[in-house]
């Protein structure tokens, strides 16, 4: 059985089929990219998994649960993880405080021991405090612990954000667009980060990228989607090479198109 098992995906906002009749799985361990141009409904099958949106129909499944019936919270207690398109931290807190609220869902006290600061307390704040250290100096980060958000280049908020879904400790994390705005070299320590999150970690990892340098030195398999549906599903070579997808992306016609 796979990690995780997307079967005839579609949610439609009124007349406007976002995603319609979306289909993969991924297994453990693999890296799973989705790309497309804009507005084809990447980001909403995202939405989607993570319980944001509600689908019109079709079923997601995850080490064996079913997603669409539960609410935001349980699937990330479950273990997946994920980035947003547009950075979500809190500005005003450090980095180090961003990355323990990753750890929110790993709170095993009750809030009468949190008030009286029991040693049970303590003995979870340290376990914490271990765990986002370890994710700081994985993504090279303990410059930046004291600093607040609001101050640091876009290129470090987008590597906060990946630490604070790593923090959660996930069996596999959702990278929205983690490259998007950062410079070549940048980019290269996302995909060196990513092969790392799976040869180190044990993550399974799905990813919506646009770069396709860092979609094809990093993915196993791709899924290529436009208006909502899929076109291809393969290598990425294979993905790349399609008819559809070339036309998708450069405007080019098909074979079925000249017919």
């Amino acid at each position: 059985m796979s990690l995780l098992e997307v079967t005839d995906l579609a949610v439609h906002f009124g007349g406007v089929k976002a995603v319609d009749g979306v289909s993969f799985h991924v297994e453990e361990g693999e890296v799973f990219s989705i790309i497309g141009p804009n507005g084809a409904g990447k980001s909403t099958i995202f939405n989607l998994i993570s319980r944001f949106y509600e689908p019109t129909r079709g079923k997601i499944r995850f080490d064996g649960a079913e997603l669409t019936a539960l609410a935001p919270h349980q699937v990330a207690d479950l273990g997946i993880a994920r980035t947003f398109q547009n950075i979500e931290l809190f500005d005003h807190s450090t980095v180090l405080d961003n990355l323990l609220m990753g750890r929110h869902r790993h709170r095993a006290t009750h809030w009468v021991q949190d008030l009286l600061f029991l040693p049970k307390v303590r003995a979870e704040e340290r376990a914490h405090r271990q765990k986002v250290e370890e994710v700081m100096e994985f993504l090279e980060l303990e410059a930046y612990r004291d600093k607040m958000i609001a101050g640091l280049p876009y290129g470090v908020r987008k590597v906060v954000e990946i630490g604070r879904a790593l923090s959660m400790g996930p069996k596999m994390i959702l990278l929205d667009e983690p490259a998007s705005g950062l410079s070549v070299e940048e980019s290269q320590d996302v995909a060196y980060w990513i092969e790392d999150m799976r040869r180190d970690m044990g993550l399974s990892v799905l990813m919506v990228e646009h770069d396709m340098r860092l979609v094809t030195q990093v993915s196993d398999r791709v899924l290529a989607v436009a208006n909502g549906k899929p076109l291809a599903l393969g290598s990425p070579a294979e993905v790349q090479s399609d008819p559809e997808v070339q036309a998708a992306y450069l405007g080019t016609a098909t074979a079925e198109d000249v017919a």
